[in-house]
């Protein structure tokens, strides 16, 4: 069974930094896109950051040139790292995998459970 299991969330004041961690677990065959979601109370989820297996990235406007996204495949890791941290980035991390089971599967979507950042002003 596929696992995403974030860390590394937290509370720390406006200007700060923190870096965020997934680590998918469980037998499949490979990894393709995986990215960073997040969902602040009384919004809807939006993308933060995502990187392809081809390292291409893409950033939400509001994180350009604060948050960089990278991945370990060795490692099965995705990281958010995230500076200059503003009170409006409050919200509940999600990560998310595009994963093949399998060589003939389809790629299916995967979702960690989330892990709360909260920036204080």
């Amino acid at each position: 069974q596929v696992q995403l299991v974030e860390s590394g969330g937290g509370l720390v004041q406006a200007g700060g930094s923190l870096r965020l961690s997934c680590a998918a677990s469980g037998r499949f065959f490979s990894i393709n896109a995986m990215g960073w979601y997040r969902q602040a109370p009384g919004k809807q989820r939006e993308l933060v950051a995502a990187i392809t297996s081809e390292v291409v990235t893409n950033y939400a406007d509001s994180v350009k040139g604060r948050f960089t996204i990278s991945r370990d495949n060795a490692k099965r890791t995705v990281y958010l790292q995230m500076s200059s941290l503003k009170p409006e980035d409050t919200a509940v991390y999600y990560c998310n995998a595009e994963i093949k089971t399998s060589f003939s599967g389809s790629r299916v979507a995967y979702w960690g459970q989330g892990t709360q950042v909260t920036v204080s002003s």
